[in-house]
């Protein structure tokens, strides 16, 4: 006996339940979003794998270790899920020309691919919804991408994340830096775990972003990346502070920041939560203004950020933020030939007034489709017999609220009388 096949680990199925939810989570952050003059975008899931090999870093743990690739069969071509979103969009923006005609917001959501071990809020099929401006080149975009998504955590009611910002300066800057960055680990080499000492001369900065709490010390001590910025990086990072503070966004300036990706400069700033254990960063981002050239487009400044959906709504439900779904409003209870002819028709006139209706269909008694009625959460039922039908009447009967009396109607009365009913009863909920 065969055994039943499962989904990947780490690719979970979202069941319907839980991915109502997740549409009203998508619903209010595109609302968000447009609101601050975003556009949405959609990409292919499969890319050429040199596209993030040139837009991530080679030695990044995304490429060396994490990313979904493969050969085309049929063209040899080899191909990589993508394992993040900017890389895509940039590939669009200079594959359409869209930064040569004007700046440019746009959005996109979707599930991501990395080859990892899954935990709780890390999965190999994950979930982002990225943001991305080109064309703007100073600290204002910076900012009020930061602003957006501050805004965002009202929209979701969510409480306890904190902002960190760091700059990271220009390539030049970060030259410096990192030469004396590997003299200073250098210095403590046998105290560098294996992966302290793989990253040493090719991704010394990512060292400082170590969990291991026995480099902890060593990273505080080393030369930090803001004591060799320069005058215009100094002031493009003020700017993003000054605004900050003029909204009122608390934020710390964390100099240990420095992000997974290659492609950053100037602000990277992440949003992080202590409510969901080692996986507390739920959105991140910050300005990336050489990847368009390097990816063989036109220089073009550029700034952008990610969320995580999954530990997104982790944190709305550890904080007893989920919203009940909302639950369906008619359920049409019918039997006879002619009832049945009647049902399709009133079921249509309903949803012609923007009501969502549930028609039963698989025949049974009145009485084991009226559980079925109460078991789908609808508000009203409406119950048809050929006895209603010949008189083009329908019993409306309210399942939801108590003591109110089932009654006969007209069927062409029914629309109007059930979007009365439901406004009241908003009106007493609020």
């Amino acid at each position: 006996m065969s055994q039943n096949l499962q989904s990947v680990r780490g690719m979970n199925d979202i069941l319907p339940a839980e991915a109502e939810f997740w549409e009203l989570f998508e619903t209010i952050v595109a609302d968000r979003l447009k609101s601050y003059g975003y556009k949405p975008v959609r990409m292919p899931i499969v890319e050429p794998t040199p596209l993030f090999r040139r837009a991530i870093g080679e030695v990044t743990d995304i490429v060396e270790k994490e990313m979904y690739s493969f050969i085309d069969s049929l063209n040899g071509e080899p191909l990589t899920l993508r394992p993040e979103g900017t890389a895509g969009c940039v590939r669009a923006v200079i594959q359409h020309g869209l930064a040569n005609q004007a700046t440019q917001r746009l959005y996109y959501m979707g599930p991501m691919f990395r080859h990892e071990r899954p935990q709780k809020g890390r999965y190999r099929q994950f979930h982002q919804i990225g943001v991305e401006a080109f064309g703007f080149s100073g600290p204002d975009v910076d900012a009020e991408q930061i602003l957006l998504t501050a805004r965002l955590w009202d929209d979701l009611g969510l409480e306890g994340i904190s902002l960190q910002i760091n700059s990271l300066g220009q390539p030049e800057e970060r030259a410096r830096h990192r030469a004396d960055l590997i003299a200073y680990l250098e210095q403590h080499r046998e105290a560098l775990d294996e992966d302290g000492r793989r990253r040493l001369h090719t991704n010394p900065l990512r060292i400082l972003d170590s969990k291991n709490p026995a480099l902890q010390d060593i990273c505080a001590q080393a030369p930090k990346l803001i004591d060799y910025l320069g005058e215009a990086s100094l002031a493009h990072f003020h700017g993003v502070q000054q605004i900050l503070k003029d909204a009122g966004i608390p934020f710390e300036v964390n100099p240990r920041l420095v992000r997974g990706l290659d492609y950053y400069n100037l602000t990277v700033f992440e949003w992080v939560t202590d409510r969901l254990g080692a996986q507390g960063t739920v959105c991140a981002g910050g300005r990336y203004d050489g990847l368009v050239q390097q990816l063989g487009g036109r220089p073009t400044p550029a700034c952008g950020f990610a969320m995580g959906v999954e530990r997104l709504i982790a944190l709305i439900r550890e904080s007893g933020g989920e919203p009940a779904p909302r639950g369906i409003d008619v359920y049409v209870v019918h039997q006879g030939e002619a009832a049945t002819r009647l049902a399709f028709r009133v079921a249509e006139q309903l949803r012609d007034n923007g009501l969502d209706v549930i028609l039963h269909c698989g025949g049974g008694s009145f009485k084991s489709q009226m559980k079925k009625a109460d078991a789908s959460g609808a508000t009203f039922a409406v119950i048809i017999g050929d006895d209603e039908a010949v008189a083009g009447d329908v019993q409306l009967k309210a399942l939801r609220h108590e003591g109110v009396p089932q009654r006969r109607l007209p069927a062409d009365d029914l629309a109007g009388i059930i979007i009365d009913q439901l406004m009241d009863t908003e009106e007493e909920e609020s």
